[in-house]
């Protein structure tokens, strides 16, 4: 048996009915309770992996027993996810967790944002923050001012949850005329692709940006 594998059977099976995996593993379900820690600070309580940022909250139906896990552990192991009272199949249920995760990373840009409209009286930095609240994303002009803004004031902030809106031409020629120092400040909030349209525009990447 792997270091790995008697983790996860010893901290599941005596909060379990079932004497086996496979059997302890249909007695449990997820909460959908969720926590967002702030920081990579936590450990799945099933296999024990470090550096977890966001906790998912499990219940065994006979036991009562709850274990705060990683997403991860939830699909691995085919553990219980409902939609309406439906068992979702894994591809659904990595679907919902993954749109869980995306809310508790909104819910984070919004608060940084909060903090920041409170620390600031500035009617860019309010703009910004009502519009990210009704779009889910930021402009690149809003993008710049935020995100500098959140470095100024030692706001905990995660540049990458921000999402920023290339899909307009304004936007692009928003992105097109913008100073490279300001590209570099939201650069950690661009997609893939959208560092790659940067570059193809002219822009480079910041140094040591892995």
């Amino acid at each position: 048996m792997s270091s790995y594998t008697k983790r996860v059977r010893d901290n599941i099976l005596p909060l379990s009915v079932g004497g086996t995996l496979p059997e302890a593993f249909e007695e449990w379900s997820f909460t959908e309770r969720t926590i967002d820690h702030g920081q990579p600070t936590e450990t799945c309580q099933l296999c024990e992996q470090e550096d977890l940022r966001y906790h998912f909250q499990i219940q065994n139906n006979l036991t009562k027993h709850i274990l705060w896990v990683g997403s991860q552990c939830i699909l691995k192991f085919g553990l219980s996810v409902f939609e309406d009272g439906r068992r979702l199949s894994i591809g659904e249920a990595k679907k919902k967790l993954d749109r869980l995760t995306q809310k508790m990373r909104l819910e984070s840009c919004i608060g940084a944002l909060e903090t920041l409209a409170q620390a600031e009286e500035n009617k860019i930095l309010s703009n910004a923050l009502s519009y990210y609240k009704s779009k889910k994303y930021l402009s690149p002009k809003f993008a710049f001012v935020v995100l500098w803004r959140l470095q100024s004031h030692h706001i905990d902030h995660s540049p990458s949850f921000f999402k920023i809106n290339l899909k307009k031409k304004k936007y692009q020629e928003d992105l097109r005329t913008m100073k490279l120092s300001h590209v570099h400040i939201i650069w950690p909030a661009l997609s893939t692709s959208q560092r790659d349209m940067a570059m193809r525009m002219g822009h480079t990447s910041p140094p040591c940006v892995i």
